[in-house]
């Protein structure tokens, strides 16, 4: 008893040792055979060899490889362990590193190397799925480069047809005005083109007065710039007009009019 005592304070007998410890004399002696030895292996070299610290039973060695195993630092300070070699295929089954792992004091397990054992951990790492935005489309790896975005294709056409009250016309039109043409017009580029198309039904023919006067003024609109329109007058049955257009009234049996190039009724 006091023989063991004194060997434990002067530090011959060790009854604590920590993976830190353990890392060092592998390196120092060193202990290692090839990229990993036998954590059998390992008690005998402390049993035999007098260089090295003489240990109290074979479970503080058990406790110093568990330690240097579940160390956060174990690449730099500690090491990792196998359950197994595989000469074939020169992998380690069963590696374990930066995590608890029981070792009993006759394990037949192996202590590996940390530069070792990272090569093998990073070559079996299994690769991340691909990952999903909002959309459900696969987003693209960082070293992938990134597909081109798709623009929405502009609609690059309007038409439409506003029918007007004929008591309003002028108030409605201008509501087309700032509410549809306003917003059209002041687009980089866009050509607006605005067509205002007159039809009358009248069933008890239309006067004298009326069938000169709004030709020659739908005549004079026409000239202007701005495009052209048409207007169309009917006469009811049984002397229908046919059509107007910017030079004048078609007509079917009715014949022209000498000087404004109207249809004017046969005489009986």
């Amino acid at each position: 008893m006091r023989a063991g005592k004194r060997l434990r304070n002067q530090e011959f007998l060790v009854t604590s040792l920590g993976g830190t410890l353990l890392r060092l004399e592998l390196d120092r002696v060193p202990l290692w055979r090839g990229d990993h030895v036998e954590v059998r292996q390992l008690g005998d070299d402390f049993a035999r060899y007098v260089y090295l610290p003489r240990l109290k039973s074979p479970a503080v060695l058990a406790a110093a490889v568990s330690d240097g195993v579940g160390q956060l630092t174990w690449q730099k300070d500690g090491f990792a362990y196998a359950e197994d070699y595989d000469v074939a295929t020169g992998r380690y089954r069963g590696l374990r590193a930066g995590a608890q792992v029981r070792v009993t004091e006759d394990d037949p397990g192996l202590v590996v190397k940390p530069d070792v054992a990272q090569r093998q951990l990073a070559a079996e790492v299994p690769p991340a799925p691909p990952a999903r935005a909002a959309d459900g489309k696969v987003q693209t790896g960082a070293g992938e480069p990134p597909e081109k975005e798709k623009k929405p294709r502009r609609p690059k056409r309007f038409h439409g047809t506003v029918v007007l009250d004929s008591t309003r016309a002028g108030r409605d039109a201008s509501r087309v005005a700032e509410e549809v043409m306003a917003h059209l017009a002041g687009l980089p580029g866009a050509e607006v083109t605005v067509t205002l198309e007159i039809e009358a039904l009248i069933p008890d023919g239309a006067p004298e007065n009326v069938v000169r006067t709004v030709p020659r003024t739908q005549r004079r609109s026409s000239s202007r710039p701005t495009g052209s329109r048409r207007s169309s007058v009917r006469r009811a049955q049984p002397r229908p007009l046919v059509g107007a257009s910017a030079t004048g009234y078609r007509s079917g049996d009715e014949g022209v009019h000498p000087d404004l190039g109207l249809p004017t009724e046969r005489a009986p």
